[in-house]
């Protein structure tokens, strides 16, 4: 069973029975890992030898005052958040500890619901500023401390390299994600890295939720009481438990019904549910991740998706960019689907016009469309070389696809007043072309209408030229 927050909430007061009501307090919230101390002396010691996520302090101790070890604690762990709690009488001084670093105080004897409010949010703000750092220091080195994990996602693409660094940052947050992109561009797929970097013992339980209606939906998830219904002849546990300790991927969440939404928040939000048929409402540390294809900026704001919901999927949020728009990735997906469907049978050549007729294509199906494409060619393909009857069939049926030409992208260039010459154009089409196929020879020469062989004397001219000018 995976413990919430990573590291302990460390509570400290003289008073056994505090500490004891306090902590059941924050388990039935789902805060169950706490240690406590009834002896404010020893909490140096524990700081040495534990990373603690949080603490919370009583003012009103013997020996080392609550102030005191607020002052400490301060000065040799600041990042540490500190709850004060304090006596009615004390106030005064909390409020003085505040000024000094404290994160917020509570009074002890109001409802304990305020002060677990306070450790969970004190909780989220540690998260974000150790994700912010986590940033800070994968964008500056541009680095990437699990590269393995990303295998499964080919690509070489800048843009995907930052959102694999934005992946290792939020990884191990508690805080659901919402990733967002149109269908096909493989959001279960990174919704599966997540999970595989989060360090979770349980297991990635997907469910996809588009069509389901409510009754099914909390069937799916919530699981039932044996005889909650007619046909409910045992118990069903839902997949909410079989991702405990784990992650839920809930996919097409765009869908969701209503009466759904309102089931859903409340297991985000609280972290609990209620198995149908039950009235005992079960607790959850699995990890929610929630994929749509709907603009996340409408998302937000329409009338048939709660805005409450929204944000609170919304912890982290992946936003993964159309096919279109990653076009250097082709020559790469384009090879890997042909390596995919040749596993048990020869390779064919490539015929050279495959990659410019794709480059033209604008893939409203993504990187699912394109798998389909290339493995339907080599259904229908001997040995020598792939067909392209049926790519350049599908993408005659479907000219609305035909990729918008760009500014100076089209036939008729743009140039400004001073004409470049023509060994400079030369080159830069050269140097884009490679840009475009990912340093593929091969399949850039097939691009610029040139052999092999002529384009690598003009690589071998430009390394040159930039090797004298080093």
């Amino acid at each position: 069973m995976t413990k919430f927050p990573t590291y302990p909430v460390l509570l400290v007061d003289d008073e056994d029975t505090w500490l004891r009501s306090f902590s059941l307090a924050l388990k039935s919230h789902g805060i169950d890992n706490i240690l406590c101390c009834n002896d404010s002396a020893k909490v140096p010691e524990i700081l040495a030898t534990t990373e603690i996520e949080v603490m919370a302090v009583d003012l009103a101790m013997p020996g080392l005052s609550g102030q005191e070890l607020i002052d400490a604690v301060s000065a040799t762990n600041p990042d540490i958040p500190i709850l004060v709690i304090t006596g009615m009488s004390q106030v005064e001084t909390a409020v003085q500890c505040i000024k000094r670093g404290a994160f917020d105080f509570f009074v002890k004897t109001n409802d304990k619901s305020s002060l677990v409010s306070g450790i969970r949010h004190a909780i989220e703000i540690r998260e974000l500023k150790r994700e912010n750092s986590s940033l800070r220091t994968r964008f500056l080195q541009d680095t990437l401390e699990h590269p393995e994990a990303f295998t499964p996602i080919v690509t070489c693409s800048k843009v995907m390299r930052s959102i694999f660094q934005y992946i290792e940052a939020i990884a191990r947050s508690t805080q659901p994600v919402l990733i967002t992109g149109e269908s096909g561009v493989g959001k279960e797929l990174v919704a599966k890295v997540i999970h595989d970097l989060s360090g979770r013992q349980g297991e990635f339980v997907p469910v996809n939720v588009a069509g389901l209606d409510d009754n099914i939906f909390a069937d799916t998830l919530f699981g039932h009481k044996k005889g909650a219904f007619t046909g409910a002849d045992r118990a069903r546990p839902g997949l909410v438990e079989n991702a405990k300790a784990g992650t839920l991927f809930l996919d097409e969440i765009g869908d969701l019904p209503q009466a759904s939404q309102v089931k859903l928040l409340r297991l985000v939000q609280e972290r609990e549910y209620l198995p149908i048929g039950s009235d005992v409402t079960r607790k959850t540390d699995a990890r929610i991740i929630a994929a749509t294809n709907v603009d996340p900026e409408s998302m937000g704001e329409t009338e048939r998706f709660r805005s409450d919901l929204y944000y609170r999927l919304r912890g982290h949020h992946v936003h993964l960019p159309p096919l279109r728009e990653r076009l250097e990735d082709l020559p790469l997906l384009i090879d890997h689907f042909l390596r995919q469907g040749c596993q048990q049978r020869k390779r064919p050549a490539v015929p050279a016009e495959l990659l410019t007729l794709l480059l033209g294509y604008d893939f409203p199906g993504n990187i699912r469309e394109l798998q389909f494409l290339i493995l339907d060619a080599l259904s229908c393909s001997g040995d020598e070389e792939l067909n392209m009857d049926r790519i350049k069939a599908h993408v005659n049926k479907h000219p609305a696809a035909a990729r918008k030409v760009q500014p100076g992208e089209g036939t008729r260039l743009q140039f400004g007043p001073e004409l470049p010459t023509l060994k400079h154009v030369c080159a830069e089409l050269v140097r884009e072309a490679m840009r475009r196929t990912g340093n593929n020879q091969a399949l850039a020469a097939s691009m610029l209408g040139v052999s092999r062989q002529a384009l690598n004397k003009r690589l071998n001219k430009l390394r040159e030229k930039e090797d004298g000018q080093a």
